[in-house]
């Protein structure tokens, strides 16, 4: 009877408790182990989001194949990529590594290389600067007489100068190279060594994995390997005041015209990844035609630095991998602390927290660069893209976790006849990995494929001879406007900009056929004659042009009329009479002008006198 008394009592009276209360009474009668279902559920999902996971669109969404940007009117990518089936083919990437983070981190600590030991060459620069030059050949390979690891093995030219197989140029990334892990030496850098150690390669820079798989696939495929390892890297000191950065590309020129002048007949080829890839691809576009590459790869190329510096401190495990890649780049600047202390701030590279700081306190003091800023731009590869001039397949992820999409020049590689862009949707940093076991890698199989096509195909790169210097993507606006420029046969006009890096030699140019007319003139009467009737005609046209020349403003020129000053007191010295020929002519032919401005002026005076008389 009370129980029911007391049910009616609470029963009548439900506004008398409060909501929570009623709520939590509710919530309390479900069982604990619903609420850590319920848990795991949501930690799982927002773990799938976070990581970036693809398992499921892996699954349930495939892709035709792998996105390819180029340009549809170029034989040459048309057929490249007619015969090129992995690369155009669709990327699965492991299953249980499917996501650009855990791809980035097994590249270094699950990823397997084969067992060999390089040749080392030492190669020396113009400026007394030291580079590692680590050989891997075909014959080593295919005889199996270097897989064992161990120290670099002398180089003892063991390629004839007249071998004709082909030579890949190897451009390791950010503080990597052909050899072990970077030596921290005891920094702890607020850091064990082992861990620090095992962040600086999370996003691929300091591993080795990666450069020997690639080596060892390229090998044993027929082609006679070298790593180029950056300025004190690879076990060598810097033996300079000149450190590498991300836009230096004299070491890359350098090895390049040693080994092409070296191995005549061997075509050349270099692959570039991460840093190297844009350094690679900078390259590229500066030399443009007169290059002696055959062909390129460039692969996770971070495009735009200022980009790429704005991207990597935008998320949480953005900023993880700038923490990481900024301990690698203080352990390689620990390796040469004296030059450091020397030539940059070392206190502020000790206590640098992203790459940022570092670039600031090191790279722009060695480089002579005024912001870090400036450095970024001027260094970025993306404004070079449209001169390259080189058959160039470049591999980009969508999902890379240090090289963003965002700086992906679509446009311009579009434009250029000679880029083949490819942007998988999936495969992290330099990872790719792909089977169940993750024994594979993607990027490497179809830049095998890629060069292994091209090398015998006719669209191959050959090395035509430059007059122009290097190109800038960065000229001064000043350099835009017009001035004048003195053409082979005598006649002064205004030049573009563009023709201006070209003034002094051609005037140096027009010094010698001036020379060498002058010759054939004296040499025969008749020439004679005809050359001076020739040279009176161009005399008038120079007169007439020497007033649109004169409304130009702002126009400081050479002096261009010095090869014609030259020129007319050689022929004054050989032959008195076509001197005075020429003053005839030119008198003669200018009397026209001159009288008709003559009675101009003197009729003007004379209506002003005839009035006042």
């Amino acid at each position: 009877m009370q129980k029911n008394l007391c049910f009616v009592f609470m029963d009548s009276s439900p506004s008398s408790l409060s909501p929570y209360i009623l709520l939590f009474n509710a919530l309390s009668q479900i069982p604990t182990w619903h609420y850590l279902v319920a848990l795991l559920l949501i930690s799982v999902t927002f773990l799938y989001n976070f990581l970036e996971v693809h398992f499921f669109e892996d699954v349930f969404f495939k892709s035709q194949g792998t996105p390819i940007t180029y340009n549809p009117s170029s034989p040459f990518c048309n057929a490249i990529l007619s015969n090129c089936k992995i690369l155009c083919s669709r990327f699965v990437a492991t299953p249980w590594i499917s996501s650009p983070h855990f791809q980035t981190a097994f590249l270094q600590f699950c990823g397997r290389s084969p067992g060999f030991s390089y040749r080392r060459q030492l190669f020396h620069t113009s400026d007394g600067g030291t580079i590692a030059l680590d050989w891997l050949m075909n014959a080593d390979v295919s005889g199996g007489a270097f897989h064992i690891n161990g120290a670099s093995l002398p180089m003892n030219n063991s390629i004839s100068q007249d071998e004709t197989t082909p030579i890949v140029i190897v451009v390791p990334g950010l503080a990597s190279s052909s050899t072990s892990h970077l030596k921290y030496s005891g920094i702890l850098w607020k850091l064990s060594l082992d861990c620090a150690q095992k962040l600086a390669s999370v996003a691929g820079h300091s591993s080795t994995n990666y450069l020997k798989n690639l080596a060892f696939n390229m090998a044993k495929h027929r082609w006679n390997v070298v790593v180029s390892n950056h300025r004190g890297l690879g076990g060598v000191s810097i033996t300079s005041d000149c450190f590498y950065n991300a836009g230096w590309t004299e070491d890359l020129r350098a090895v390049a015209n040693y080994l092409h002048d070296k191995y005549p007949k061997a075509p050349l080829f270099a692959i570039g990844t991460s840093i190297g890839a844009n350094i690679l691809v900078k390259y590229l576009g500066e030399d443009g035609e007169g290059t002696p590459i055959a062909g390129a790869v460039a692969v996770c190329n971070p495009w735009d630095l200022l980009i790429g510096d704005r991207f990597i401190c935008r998320r949480l495990l953005q900023r993880i991998y700038d923490k990481a890649l900024t301990i690698g780049l203080q352990g390689y600047a620990h390796l040469h602390e004296p030059l450091y202390t020397r030539l940059a701030n070392w206190e502020g590279i000790k206590m640098a927290r992203c790459i940022r700081d570092y670039d600031k306190y090191a790279t722009c003091h060695v480089g002579k660069f005024e912001t870090v800023d400036t450095y970024y731009r001027r260094c970025s590869s993306a404004a070079y893209v449209g001169n390259v001039s080189v058959p160039l397949l470049c591999i980009s992820a969508l999902d890379d976790p240090v090289c963003t999409r965002e700086a992906i020049p679509w446009d311009e590689c579009r434009a250029n006849p000679n880029i083949v862009l490819a942007t998988p949707q999936h495969g992290g940093h330099l990872a790719f990995f792909e089977g169940l076991t993750a024994s594979t890698s993607w990027w490497i199989r179809a830049v095998d494929e890629f060069l292994d096509v091209l090398r015998s195909s006719p669209y191959i790169h050959v090395q035509k001879k430059q007059t122009s210097g290097q190109l800038s993507a960065l000229d001064s606006s000043i350099d835009q406007y017009p001035h004048l420029h003195g053409a082979e046969d005598g006649i002064v006009t205004a030049a573009s900009s563009e023709e201006k890096r070209d003034g002094i030699e051609d005037i140096e140019k027009l010094q010698m056929l001036t020379e060498e007319k002058a010759n054939e003139m004296l040499s025969n009467a008749e020439q004679e004659k005809h050359f001076t009737e020739a040279k009176s005609d161009l005399l008038s046209e120079t007169c007439q042009t020497s007033e649109i020349v004169k409304n130009i403003q702002g126009v400081k020129s050479p002096d261009i009329d010095s090869p014609f000053r030259r020129f007319l007191n050689q022929m004054s010295q050989q032959n008195s009479i076509t001197m005075w020929l020429l003053a005839f002519i030119a008198i003669r032919t200018s009397w026209p002008l001159v009288g008709s401005i003559t009675k101009f002026i003197f009729r003007k005076r004379s209506r002003k006198i005839m009035p006042a008389a």
